[in-house]
């Protein structure tokens, strides 16, 4: 098996970058209704499998939202969301035929990651408010173009980092951001999962199955036949159209740069391969990224999917400050904090603060509902939401460093205002690729 992911696979199946911007597309609307207080909000929702589907839920559970059309590619997963409603939606293949309804005020977007920023653009360029998956992009150039479209628009999009509407994340990056655990040099955060020996299989190209359009599950990657191990849900192992970087590491990027108060990071370096799995993905079994910033602290996520125990005692993010280190359980339920105690050199060796364990209040919550939630409401105040585009753009950037990094086996370093890499044209190049035709960002 081949042991590193090289920058000839990352980009032999697109072409060149194209880092300039095209023209900016006249909206089709100016902007779309004005919602009332007892107005129900009118929701399409594109991509309603796996993800989707429980995304589909979370709005599902708002009595003042209603979904009226519903699209995806596939029929039968379309005909089983659409099973789900009291009030059947109308329901669409072609997700243009959803954006260019003229009584829809949102727009859900859980398709494959290399989907995401043509439909956002286009939604926001149609007078729709937009909830979209993360991460957001699969391409640090489509983000950007992203966000422009969204404040061009002046729509309200909310990337689905859910953590972002966590009571209890909130309150501890105040804590943190404030100092109270001293200064956070070290934050980690890992997807371990034990795929050996045969991770997603090997698989030979096949029909696709009855009722996929497989051509508009493609879109703007290049033609290729289909493939079992890809669709529905695999493709999160193929670098064309998502990453486990991408995947998980985006969550967990983005809680760590709200508990430290970070932009973008300094520097990154990305290392690791196929190591210990012997299937068809074109992404790492096993990976470390490293990311350095210039206020001095790293962050590191690891990719784990060789072995699966737990990297902490307690915990899926870990923070380490001077005073103490604190564990946070997964998805906000709450957090542990271990004092620090004076190391080598240094006196006296008490407990630098008390031991703590903090649970959420109403631990259970579905954030993804919360989250739902949060984007409803500022439909109507026009507020940013949690997790507003640009929020999610510069922590979907973390992880599409990473993957940057990694195939052209370099440290890089980041300037966050240009948003290019500094003495690497190998690695700009990689900032974006050319679509298969006719597709286009809007």
């Amino acid at each position: 098996m081949a042991n590193k992911i090289s920058r000839r696979t990352f980009t032999r199946t697109g072409a060149a970058a194209a880092l300039a911007v095209q023209a900016l597309r006249t909206p089709k609307l100016e902007a779309s209704r004005v919602l009332g207080a007892n107005d129900r909000i009118r929701v399409g929702c594109i991509g309603v499998a796996n993800r989707g589907g429980q995304v589909m839920s979370a709005f599902m559970s708002h009595q003042d939202c209603e979904i009226v059309a519903l699209c995806d590619v596939f029929q039968p997963t379309l005909e089983k969301a659409n099973a789900r409603l009291d009030n059947k939606a109308d329901t669409y293949e072609d997700f243009r035929k959803v954006i260019d309804r003229d009584d829809l005020d949102a727009i859900v977007i859980a398709t494959p990651d290399h989907w995401h920023a043509i439909q956002t653009i286009d939604a926001c360029n149609a007078g729709k408010d937009v909830y979209v998956e993360k991460p957001l992009s699969i391409t640090i150039h489509e983000g950007r173009r992203m966000v422009e479209a969204a404040r061009r628009n002046k729509r309200v999009v909310q990337v689905g980092t859910h953590r972002r509407s966590s009571a209890l994340y909130e309150s501890l990056a105040k804590r943190t951001t404030a100092g109270e655990f001293g200064h956070i040099a070290v934050s980690r955060a890992y997807r371990v999962s034990n795929m050996a020996p045969t991770g997603i299989g090997r698989m030979q190209p096949t029909a696709p199955p009855p009722g996929l359009n497989w051509d508009l599950w493609l879109g703007p990657r290049p033609e290729r036949p289909y493939q079992d191990n890809i669709a529905p849900y695999k493709f999160r192992w193929w670098h064309l159209y998502s990453s486990q970087m991408g995947n998980w590491g985006v969550h967990y990027l983005d809680a760590i740069r709200w508990c430290t108060g970070e932009l973008a990071p300094s520097s990154v370096c990305a290392m690791g391969g196929r190591f210990a799995v012997d299937d068809d993905r074109t992404i790492p079994d096993t990976l470390e990224a490293v990311f350095e910033f210039a206020s001095g602290r790293l962050a590191i996520f690891g990719q784990y999917e060789a072995s699966g125990n737990p990297p902490f005692p307690v915990g899926e993010i870990e923070l380490r400050g001077t005073q103490g280190t604190v564990y946070v359980y997964p998805s906000g339920r709450g957090y542990e904090v271990e004092p620090e105690r004076g190391g080598q050199f240094q006196e006296p060796r008490d407990p630098r603060m008390a031991p703590e364990k903090v649970e959420a209040e109403g631990n259970n919550a579905d954030l993804t509902a919360l989250h739902a939630r949060n984007f409803l409401d500022c439909m109507r105040s026009r507020e940013k939401p949690r997790a507003d585009v640009e929020i999610g753009h510069r922590s979907t950037s973390f992880s599409l460093m990473a993957n940057i990094s990694l195939a052209v086996g370099e440290r890089l370093y980041w300037d966050a205002e240009k948003e290019q890499f500094t003495g690497s044209e190998a690695a700009n190049q990689m900032l974006h690729y050319e679509y298969r035709s006719p597709w286009k960002l809007g």
